[in-house]
C-alpha cells in the first residue's frame, strides 16, 4: 500500500515560526490575515493542479504536496503583491506555478541526491523508483507551464528563465567546480541558481502581477536571490542536525550522498592538520558509500563537522547574505510589507528546520 503523508496546511503559524517572527507587531497583523487568505487561494489551486485523471500520476503528483511544505515562494509573492493592488487572481496563478516548479524540483533533487526522506516521509523514488519520481517532477513542471501560459509571454519568459537557472544550478552541482573555479564561490553561484532564482522570481512576480511600481522589481530580485542563498546556507547547517524529527531528513543526508555543503567546503580553507584529516575522512567515507558501504560509516566524522568551526562560519555567512537581502529593500516604502520582508530575511537565516 502506498504511504499517504499528512495533509498540507495553509496557516503560517509553525512554518518557520512565520506568524510571530515575520508578522509580529500591531501593524502587521492585518497583513498576516491578508497573506494567509492569499495562501488559502494558492493552496486550493495547488490541490487542483496536482490532481490527475490518470490514477498513478494522481497518487505520485499529490505525494509530496500532501506531505506539506513551508510555501515560502507563494508567501513571498502574496506579500510583495501588497505593494500594488494586492492578491489578484494573476498573483495567485503565478504563485501556484512557482510552487509547482519548486515541488517538481524536489522529486528530481531527491533522485540526484539519493535522499531517503523528504518532508518527514519516504522520498518518492524510494516508493516508486527513480524513473517514476523523475517523470512526476516533469509532470509538475508541465502543470506549472500551463498556468504561466495563461498569463502570457512575460510569465512564460519568467518561468523559462527561472527553470533554466534551476537546471544549470543542478548541472553545476553535479559536475562540481572545474579548473579555475574557486570551490566556495562556485558553490555560492550554484545556490543562487538552484534556490535563489526561484525565490527571486516569486518576490518579483508579486510586484509584476499586482501592478506595483516597476521600480520595485529589481530590488525584489536582489532580495529574493540573497535571501534564497541565506536559506540554503542555513540548510547546510541544519543538514548536520542530530535530530531528524525536526528536519525530516537523516543527519548529513547531503554529504552521505557525496553532495558538498558549505561546512565541508570551508574545511579546505583551513590550514590546520585536524581540518585536513576530517575532510579526508569524509572523502574516504563518501567513496566507500558510493561503493556500497553503509552510510552510517560517516556518523562520527559528521558529528565532528557539526561541532567544527566551519559550521559556525557557515551560519555567519548565512547571516551576512540575509543582511544583504535586507539592504536591497532600501527603495521600498516604509511600512508593514517592508518590515515583514526584513523579518523574513532574518528568519531564513535563523531557523531549526
Amino acid at each position: 500500500m502506498t504511504p499517504r503523508p499528512p495533509a498540507a496546511g495553509t496557516r503560517l503559524s509553525g512554518k518557520l515560526g512565520l506568524s510571530d517572527r515575520i508578522f509580529g507587531g500591531l501593524r502587521a497583523r492585518t497583513l498576516l490575515s491578508t497573506v494567509e487568505a492569499g495562501l488559502d487561494l494558492v493552496e486550493s489551486t495547488l490541490e487542483r493542479e496536482v490532481r490527475s485523471a490518470d490514477k498513478l500520476a494522481d497518487v505520485t503528483a499529490r505525494y509530496l504536496y500532501e506531505a506539506g511544505g513551508k510555501r515560502v515562494r507563494p508567501m513571498l509573492a502574496i506579500l510583495t503583491a501588497q505593494l500594488g493592488r494586492g492578491t489578484t487572481p494573476e498573483v495567485v496563478e503565478v504563485a501556484t506555478a512557482l510552487e509547482l516548479t519548486h515541488l517538481g524540483s524536489l522529486y528530481h533533487d531527491d533522485v540526484m541526491d539519493g535522499a531517503d526522506k523528504r518532508r518527514g516521509v519516504p522520498s518518492a523514488q524510494t516508493v516508486w523508483g527513480n524513473n517514476i519520481a523523475i517523470l512526476t517532477g516533469d509532470l509538475l513542471f508541465s502543470r506549472a507551464s500551463q498556468l504561466m501560459a495563461r498569463r502570457g509571454e512575460r510569465a512564460i519568459q519568467l518561468q523559462a528563465d527561472t527553470f533554466e537557472r534551476l537546471v544549470l544550478g543542478q548541472m553545476h552541482e553535479t559536475v562540481g567546480p572545474q579548473e579555475g573555479d574557486e570551490p566556495v564561490e562556485f558553490y555560492l553561484r550554484v545556490l543562487a541558481d538552484k534556490t535563489g532564482s526561484l525565490i527571486a522570481a516569486a518576490a518579483q512576480s508579486g510586484v509584476i502581477y499586482s501592478g506595483a511600481p516597476e521600480e520595485f522589481e529589481a530590488p525584489m530580485v536582489v532580495f529574493g536571490e540573497k535571501a534564497g542563498v541565506a536559506f540554503q546556507l542555513l540548510d547546510d547547517v541544519i543538514d548536520l542536525s542530530p535530530d531528524p524529527s525536526e528536519t525530516g531528513k537523516v543527519p548529513g543526508t547531503d554529504l552521505r550522498a557525496g553532495v558538498p555543503t558549505m561546512p565541508y567546503l570551508l574545511l579546505g580553507h583551513r590550514s590546520d592538520q585536524a581540518s585536513a584529516d576530517l575532510r579526508a575522512r569524509i572523502d574516504e567515507g563518501q567513496d566507500r558509500i558510493a561503493a556500497g558501504a553503509d552510510p552510517a560509516i560517516l556518523d562520527d566524522p559528521l558529528t565532528e563537522l557539526r561541532e567544527h568551526e566551519t559550521t559556525r562560519e557557515t551560519l555567519d555567512l548565512a547571516h551576512r547574505w540575509s543582511q544583504e537581502a535586507i539592504d536591497a529593500l532600501a527603495p521600498l516604502p516604509d511600512g508593514a510589507v517592508r518590515e515583514a520582508l526584513t523579518r523574513f530575511a532574518r528568519a531564513v537565516a535563523d531557523r531549526s528546520a
